[in-house]
């Protein structure tokens, strides 16, 4: 299989996982791959229902959205996903869901606090809020990068919109759109019981370095 036959398997197969984890609805959200080496991308089509997706649906397109092969049309947040490969040449996915926990935190426009040590590993902190911005263009691409910019966060909330995450790989982007989803619900339900204080700097900073660098299998990230 050539490179890119692959990275359209591995997208297919990603985007059940978003259905597994309850992070989209309907044909919303969507997963890409960079392809290596080159100035493309593949990424879902538009308005396909999850049920239809298959590795030749994926399509591919450059930095820009435009289609460069496939038999749909690109997904609308297509040009935000390519600005993010053409700005952050270490990341190799992103990934957008309308995760419910997450996205309300989005509409409050307000960033979710560390204050549990599961979001220090992932996160290294607060998850931010990134602008408001209107899809089908490169604008929120452009608030991604902006905000994630000296951010720890593989996370960003687009202000009355919904979660962005980025990896080095597409699943690494998409077990950080899970781990979003799951810490913005856990600190929902912990202010409803009263003030939630952010953990120490000191901690976070060790309890990320450990999540990154010590936990885990070697060789497994």
């Amino acid at each position: 299989m050539s490179v890119i036959e692959k990275l359209r398997v591995e997208v297919c197969d990603l985007h059940r996982e978003l259905i597994r984890w309850g992070l989209v609805a309907w044909t919303a959200g969507n997963v890409s791959a960079r392809v290596p080496g080159e100035d493309l991308l593949v990424i879902k089509p538009s308005g396909v229902s999850y049920e239809d997706l298959s590795p030749e649906a994926m399509v591919v397109a450059d930095f820009s959205g435009r289609l460069v092969d496939g038999h749909h049309a690109p997904s609308s947040d297509t040009e935000a996903h390519g600005y993010v490969y053409a700005h952050m040449p270490h990341i190799g996915g992103v990934v957008h869901t309308h995760s419910p926990y997450a996205t309300a935190w989005a509409a409050r426009g307000e960033p979710i606090p560390c204050s549990i040590t599961a979001m220090a590993d992932e996160f290294g902190g607060d998850i931010p809020v990134g602008p408001f911005a209107l899809i089908g263009s490169d604008a929120i691409g452009r608030g991604i990068v902006e905000t994630l910019a000296g951010h720890r966060s593989p996370a960003v909330l687009m202000r009355q919109h919904g979660p962005f995450t980025i990896g080095a790989t597409a699943k690494a982007a998409v077990k950080a759109a899970v781990m979003c989803e799951d810490v913005a619900r856990t600190m929902h339900l912990a202010r409803q019981l009263g003030p939630v204080e952010r953990l120490p700097s000191q901690a976070v900073d060790s309890l990320h370095d450990r999540y990154q660098n010590v936990y885990g299998q070697k060789g497994a990230r």
